[in-house]
């Protein structure tokens, strides 16, 4: 489903709504809401509302458990860090619990840190709800999402759920969600903002498949088909949208 809006604004405002409005569905469900937040700059302002009492207030934080699609392998303090930007713009400044703030970290080994997020997503999802409630992602002016970069190894992985990946143009190691664990979530959300992403948006959504260039065409989420949410900007080129 695509949904169109003025403005990065609206976008935000659309989708803070759409995780409070989730999280209280969740809790009432299963008594807690366990949500996977992207980085990137376009979360940013949602991360921003969240954090607000119009959207915090009614938002039941003990029930939040929150992850993340993917982290540069970076110290946590560094500038460039996806959990970083969320507790500054979010985290901290709700009443969440700590032990339920579920960080990547990779800044000294990858292939290690990869393994032990996957086993700490693993001990979590056999307890209660088995899936994500709600996955963020956001999408690359090349086509990735996620840390899923065109052409590389981690797009043909099929059993694991964490993977490290080391991006050649950005010269740095990474840490991901693979897509057959993304597309497991009960709700993947994509935000999408700006005139620099709109051919490929309408290359991702409406163009052939190929996802060898293109990694967010792999999202496919099994029990919903995800959700995009962009701005005018971004989705003028598409031919099919449901506006708003």
């Amino acid at each position: 489903m695509i949904r169109v809006y003025p403005d990065l604004e609206a976008i935000s405002r659309a989708a803070a709504e759409l995780f409070t409005l989730q999280s209280r569905v969740a809790g009432i469900a299963c008594g807690r809401f366990s949500v996977a937040l992207s980085g990137g700059a376009t979360p940013r302002r949602m991360y921003e509302l969240l954090a607000t009492p119009e959207y915090s207030e009614r938002i039941h934080w003990s029930e939040v458990h929150v992850f993340w699609s993917d982290e540069r392998c970076v110290p946590e303090d560094d500038p460039r860090s996806n959990s970083r930007m969320a507790r500054q713009t979010l985290l901290d400044h709700v009443p969440i619990p700590p032990a339920n703030i579920h960080p990547i970290r990779c800044a000294t080994n990858p292939k290690q840190a990869a393994l032990e997020y996957e086993a700490e997503l693993k001990e979590f999802f056999s307890i209660q709800n088995p899936n994500f409630h709600m996955l963020l992602l956001g999408l690359g002016s090349n086509g990735h999402t996620a840390s899923l970069f065109p052409r590389t190894m981690v797009l043909n992985e099929d059993q694991r759920w964490v993977r490290d990946v080391y991006v050649e143009e950005l010269g740095m190691y990474r840490l991901t969600f693979t897509a057959p664990f993304i597309n497991q979530a009960e709700q993947v959300v994509f935000l999408v903002s700006g005139a620099d992403k709109a051919q490929v948006l309408e290359d991702v959504l409406e163009g052939p498949y190929q996802p060898s260039e293109l990694p967010a065409q792999l999202i496919r989420s099994g029990t919903k088909h995800p959700l995009w949410l962009v701005d005018k900007a971004a989705g003028h080129k598409l031919t099919m949208t449901n506006d708003e």
